[in-house]
């Protein structure tokens, strides 16, 4: 049996950088895999658009926590696809964000704010607060989850309640979203996740977790958590 393609659908940004992070992570993942045919898609911002290329493939949704975007948006635009759980919340991911706290000279033992989109869905806030838990217990220390967007605490009432945290940036790529947290002025502020192997360690186990059977995952529904 061919195994089907594997689709990473990012969000989608009019910012170039997006993109380039994306097609960054999909370059790693066929170096990883070779024999798996890996395609990009984008919610917005397309081309290319989700349902331009989601046909009868796994489909793996390059974002940090569910919601609307993972359970009503992405199945509405990839119905003839088979769709993995959202790539975050990961422990695996936890790692990749502690890397990259390191990376901005963290001291290991401040506090730290888990900076996030935000969202209107209460259960993506809550990924995002079970994410700040696992970068916690691998960190052990205090994680706080805070919102540029929609969702509460806002991240600059926290930034300024907790002037010496450092700030870990649980975002995919640059864009408006981490220029908004560069913006709170910490001294400590990592990059965003980008094209760390931890994630394409953990696209490809949402990949096998999906692909191996048709049994038991109608085409556009989304993988159980």
């Amino acid at each position: 049996m061919i195994a089907p393609s594997l689709v990473l659908v990012g969000h989608g940004s009019a910012d170039p950088r997006f993109g380039e992070v994306v097609e960054a992570i999909a370059a790693r993942l066929r170096l990883r895999r070779p024999g798996l045919a890996v395609r990009v898609g984008y919610l917005e911002h397309g081309p290319p658009h989700v349902r331009d290329v989601s046909a009868g493939s796994v489909v793996v949704p390059l974002l940090l926590a569910s919601g609307y975007h993972v359970l009503v948006d992405l199945p509405a635009q990839a119905p003839d696809g088979r769709i993995t759980r959202a790539v975050g919340p990961d422990e695996r991911l936890a790692g990749a964000l502690a890397d990259r706290l390191r990376e901005a000279g963290y001291d290991g033992g401040s506090p730290v704010v888990l900076a996030a989109a935000g969202s209107s869905d209460d259960r993506a806030l809550g990924d995002v607060r079970t994410a700040a838990g696992q970068l916690a217990a691998l960190l052990g220390t205090d994680v706080t989850a805070a919102f540029v967007s929609a969702g509460a605490p806002q991240l600059a009432d926290v930034v300024a309640e907790r002037p010496g945290a450092a700030l870990a940036s649980y975002l995919v790529a640059p864009g408006a979203f981490h220029d908004a947290v560069r913006a709170t002025g910490a001294q400590v502020l990592s990059a965003p996740i980008g094209d760390h192997p931890a994630v394409a360690d953990v696209v490809l186990s949402r990949y096998d977790a999906v692909a191996p059977s048709d049994e038991g995952q109608p085409p556009g529904r989304t993988a159980p958590a």
